[in-house]
């Protein structure tokens, strides 16, 4: 009697375990926010019963709790090193890439400029340059590139200037929480915060969406840097983690991201 009651609990909490499914957790860049958050809605969708668990940061950031020790099941970067050096280490499979961006500036209503002037105005004193955190966002360590070849095209100096003039407002360790409900460099900007915001291309969208005033300048091809995003399993992961990056990489999930700006890696 005892065996068929234990046998019953067993088969009804099996039962319990196969009705809600799996949940895989998910830390991925910031950047990546609404396009991965469609990605995971379609994930779902198409495999019932599972369910992903989405956290954004930044990409520097997310890696040090990952090696401090943070469980989760797949990383997604804004970069190939973060994943890189998780693989390197041990803490997760060799990453894959699976979108890229590309840098824009974001500025207010008052700031004017061009693709062929954003250089200039960029260098000059009064205007005030809002940036991420670089080492530990990946979009700070991009716009620091971006300085450099501003350099190598002849303004001589131009490093040492955007860089000391450059006010790191989002991504690092001590950065505010960004909004909950908002796109942090729209409501960077609508604050006043800066004059004009490198920032990624698919970021500049979503801010202007939510701050029509705000204005979008393309940085012109010879300065600007392409983001390479990887995404990598950890260990430990269950089965449809692998599955849910699969599906980030076919076709159903690689239209959702273009649908957000990203083009393919």
């Amino acid at each position: 009697m005892k065996r068929s009651v234990v046998m019953a609990a067993a088969l009804a909490m099996s039962t319990l375990a196969a009705a809600q499914g799996t949940e895989i957790k998910v830390l991925a860049a910031g950047s990546l926010r609404a396009a991965l958050t469609d990605v995971a809605r379609a994930w779902e969708a198409a495999s019932p019963g599972r369910k992903v668990v989405l956290g954004f940061g930044a990409s520097g950031l997310l890696k040090d709790r990952l090696v401090g020790g943070e469980r989760a099941h797949v990383f997604a970067s804004a970069n190939m090193e973060h994943p890189q050096a998780l693989a390197a280490a041990g803490k997760a499979a060799a990453p894959q890439a699976f979108a890229s961006n590309r840098l824009c500036a974001l500025g207010s209503p008052r700031f004017e400029a061009t693709p062929d002037t954003l250089v200039a105005k960029l260098l000059d004193p009064a205007v005030r340059l809002g940036t991420s955190t670089p080492k530990a966002d990946p979009a700070g360590d991009y716009t620091w590139v971006m300085f450099e070849r501003i350099e190598k095209n002849g303004r001589g100096g131009a490093f040492k200037v955007l860089g000391e003039k450059a006010l790191q407002l989002t991504g690092g360790p001590n950065s505010p929480p960004p909004p909950a409900d908002r796109n942090v460099y729209g409501a960077l900007m609508a604050a006043g915060a800066a004059d004009v915001f490198i920032t990624y291309c698919t970021n500049a969208v979503i801010a202007q969406r939510e701050e029509p005033a705000l204005k979008r300048i393309d940085v012109p091809a010879e300065v600007n840097v392409s983001a390479s995003y990887g995404v990598t399993v950890l260990p430990g992961a269950p089965e449809e983690a692998k599955q849910f990056v699969q599906f980030l990489l076919s076709a159903p999930g690689q239209s959702v991201l273009a649908r957000h700006g990203f083009a393919a890696p």
